[in-house]
């Protein structure tokens, strides 16, 4: 607030001005929130998501990549080091272009859905296997405030921060969350 004059004491500022005269302050298009996600999320996801930022009623961008060309040994060692034999015997199967595709499509849906229970604006799009082309491409085109990746977790790119979230924050000048699907954990 700046200080007071003689000619006009404790006058408002211009956003207080507008406010008085019923407009709202700061009426810009809404921000943009990104959300890089690998898998459909859970109703707890998005309403933690929504929950950062109700007061600004940002719209939502949603990324899910078509994993087609998963790394396998990085799959298996992640499953093994969480100790889900059965996980990782099969991340080493060849992965199905069409059936990456239809995965990713019904996450994309399925996480889109719940966006709309909650009320908000979201839209999303399926990326190429790596989705830093499409994150960098879209922070930049909609000038997105923030990302929010959401993952299982990957004890191998984890570790040695080559997972999207660590990725995003080397490349990208906005704030990247890093959450586990349907957990509260952050990343």
């Amino acid at each position: 607030m700046t200080e007071p004059t003689a000619d006009a004491p404790n006058s408002p500022e211009p956003d207080d001005a507008a406010a008085a005269a019923g407009a709202p302050a700061g009426d810009g298009p809404a921000p943009t929130i990104i959300v890089l996600t690998e898998e459909a999320l859970k109703p707890v996801d998005v309403a933690k998501i929504v929950g950062l930022h109700e007061d600004d009623r940002p719209t939502y961008r949603v990324l899910v990549p078509a994993d087609t060309q998963r790394n396998l040994l990085s799959s298996f060692l992640n499953h093994l080091s969480l100790f889900e034999m059965r996980e990782a015997l099969e991340s080493l199967r060849p992965v199905s272009r069409t059936g990456a595709h239809a995965d990713a499509d019904t996450a994309l849906s399925t996480t889109l859905a719940e966006f709309d229970r909650h009320d908000v604006d979201a839209t999303g799009e399926i990326t190429s296997d790596d989705p830093m082309p499409a994150l960098v491409e879209e922070v930049a085109r909609l000038g997105a405030r923030e990302v929010v990746v959401v993952t299982e977790p990957h004890a191998v790119e984890d570790t040695f921060h080559r997972d999207w979230a660590s990725r995003a924050r080397e490349s990208l000048g906005v704030p990247v969350l890093h959450m586990y699907a349907g957990d509260w954990r952050l990343g």
